[in-house]
């Protein structure tokens, strides 16, 4: 049910405005990786704005992804500790004091 009113009420117009945004702004631009000397054409393109703030975005997202996934390392590496020993048998010792006694019947 959660995710319906998510989808209702922030993916639905985030997809309108996105929408609407590449529409928008269809117009190519130049975009140049050197910024001192912004003439050179080897290190220039010319994109439409909207390609150019989606790649942006979607570049956002991988770094942040990468960053959040590399500090929560330390906890996903404690997690796989916990459930190895959680799998390891553990061996059978008697209890101190009853070493050799039988178990009582019932």
């Amino acid at each position: 049910m959660f995710n319906r009113i998510l989808t209702a009420v922030v993916f639905i117009p985030l997809a309108i405005v996105l929408i609407a945004l590449a529409v928008a702004n269809r117009a190519p631009v130049a975009f140049t990786i050197d910024p001192f000397n912004p003439g050179n054409p080897g290190l220039t393109t010319s994109l439409p704005l909207f390609a150019l703030l989606f790649i942006a975005l979607a570049l956002g997202l991988v770094i942040g992804g990468l960053a959040t996934w590399f500090r929560q390392g330390r906890y996903r590496k404690a997690a796989r500790r916990v459930d190895a020993a959680a799998v390891r048998p553990v061996p059978e010792t008697a209890p101190s004091g009853h070493a050799g006694l039988p178990a009582p019947r019932g």
